[in-house]
């Protein structure tokens, strides 16, 4: 296996939410497949990350692939700080 290379560029295919008329988001291409990645997992929603795909040459990843990218110490953005959960916040509150 070829090791993976986040500077290539990469093509997001969401999957289509069918519970509405028209998808937030649709195909896109970036320039790195690490700009590809925060977005699937930054920036789609849930329900459009299950199901879509990332092509990155003749490679295909799908949401838990993506993760897993998004996850690697190899990753070369900055990730977003993870919001904390609402009950912390609730409790905090208190």
């Amino acid at each position: 296996m070829r090791p993976f290379s986040y500077d290539t560029a990469a093509e997001l295919f969401p999957a289509a939410i069918r519970k509405k008329k028209r998808a937030g988001f649709a195909y896109r291409r970036f320039g790195t497949a690490a700009e590809a990645v925060r977005f699937a997992i930054e920036e789609l929603p849930a329900d459009s990350l299950n199901g879509a795909y990332l092509q990155v040459e003749e490679a295909r990843f799908d949401q838990s692939g993506i993760r897993t990218l998004y996850e690697s110490e190899a990753f070369p953005l900055p990730r977003r700080p993870r919001a904390p959960a609402a009950t912390e916040t609730n409790a905090d509150a208190a």
